[in-house]
């Protein structure tokens, strides 16, 4: 079972292989686009539960917390006792989840007093 103390973020593994593409190895840019945030500022690794997870579906680890229907990553989820007004957020298994390096860095700047992206 997956705590729910702390904020889940979902990233994709890097160097991960898509043979559907080619046999190079790869990185999502959306993932490195947070990894660029939580460089940017350390107290978020301190303050999140951060995942790493595998390119290939199902992504059981993110399917426990928000169902089969949501496994695009990045993805951050806030625990059950948390609240947004965020237009960004979106809802499942009565959880508060932001999806994409846009909507996270909005979620970081509203939770942890982050700058948001330009």
């Amino acid at each position: 079972m997956i705590s729910t103390e702390r904020p889940l973020l979902f990233l994709l593994l890097p160097d991960f292989l898509d043979p559907a593409v080619s046999d190079q190895t790869f990185v999502c840019p959306h993932c490195m686009a947070v990894e660029g945030l939580l460089s940017t500022y350390p107290k978020l690794r301190r303050e999140l539960d951060v995942r790493y997870v595998p390119f290939a579906r199902p992504r059981a680890a993110i399917i426990e917390v928000i169902g089969e229907e949501f496994q695009s990553c990045p993805v951050l989820v806030l625990p059950s006792s948390w609240e947004t007004a965020s237009e960004l957020a979106k809802r499942s298994q009565g959880r508060h989840f932001f999806v994409g390096e846009h909507a996270i860095a909005s979620a970081f700047a509203e939770f942890f007093g982050t700058s948001v992206m330009h």
